[in-house]
């Protein structure tokens, strides 16, 4: 496995890599959620590039940066022994090199939930994820569904920018209790992690509806919020049901539907979703 910094070392690297190859970004500290993007990456492609990267300018707040989690060594262990061909990891002066002044800007899918919760956050995903593909050529990128509507801005940005870049969306990486997997978990104390599953009971109580013949939006957010609402721990950030192919809230579901909420417990902020299909 090789492991670079650089660009020119990046691109030097490249150039010894066998066709197609894969992409899958990363802000380190990694879990199984991020390994199943490897894994689903090997299936697909020859050679798995993967970026570490705690990019600064998705973070909102100075403080939620500087608590981010970090242990590289022990996330290029676990990279070895997956097989990943290429490891990059980049510095803050490699991103954004010294009057840099340059952005990406997708347009009304980034503005509700996320987007409107994180101002500018966005800007920053899609600007370093750009800067990612310019940088490695992938034919193929692979991002965790748990980020819904990361996932969405990125095609989006991938089908107006003409990257010749197939997107891949990987299943929610769970843990047994239905919790979803994220480098946050590790800053829930004990009573908040028992408290945190709230979220995956709450989607899977809007799912049931939905499945027993529940089509109302607003029923289903109420449904939702009374169960995250009973959770002492717990905080409403947002909850929405919408339409997975822009965003918009629905008031009457005809097809398919995004279910996404993000709570606080205790000073945390998680998010989760599900996808309801016909």
């Amino acid at each position: 496995m090789i492991r670079v910094e650089s660009l020119n070392d990046l691109w030097q690297a490249r150039e010894s890599l066998d066709e197609p190859v894969a992409i899958v970004p990363t802000m380190g500290f990694l879990h199984e959620g991020h390994l199943s993007l490897v894994r689903a990456a090997k299936k697909r492609a020859t050679s798995v590039v993967v970026s570490i990267f705690v990019n600064p300018t998705q973070f909102n707040q100075e403080t939620d940066l500087e608590v981010y989690p970090r242990d590289v060594e022990r996330d290029l262990a676990l990279l070895e022994n997956e097989g990943v061909d290429l490891v990059w990891i980049p510095t803050n002066e490699v991103m954004y090199p010294p009057g840099f002044q340059t952005w990406v800007e997708v347009g009304e899918i980034a503005n509700p939930l996320e987007g409107e919760k994180r101002p500018g956050h966005f800007k920053g995903v899609a600007t370093v994820v750009s800067k990612l593909f310019t940088a490695v050529q992938p034919q193929i990128a692979f991002f965790g569904q748990k980020d819904a509507q990361q996932v969405a801005v990125i095609k989006q940005m991938t089908r107006d920018l003409n990257f010749p870049i197939e997107i891949v969306a990987v299943p929610i990486a769970r843990e047994n209790d239905g919790l979803a997997m994220s480098s946050r978990n590790v800053n829930l104390n004990p009573e908040e992690r028992d408290a945190s599953v709230v979220l995956y009971q709450a989607l899977q109580a809007a799912k049931i509806a939905y499945d027993g013949g529940e089509r109302n939006g607003d029923a289903l957010r109420l449904l939702m919020k009374e169960i995250i609402s009973a959770q002492p721990l717990a905080s409403i950030d947002y909850m929405s049901c919408a339409d997975p192919s822009n965003l918009q809230e629905l008031e009457v579901i005809a097809s398919e539907a995004l279910i996404s909420l993000a709570i606080y417990i205790g000073k945390t902020r998680l998010i989760d979703n599900l996808i309801l299909e016909k």
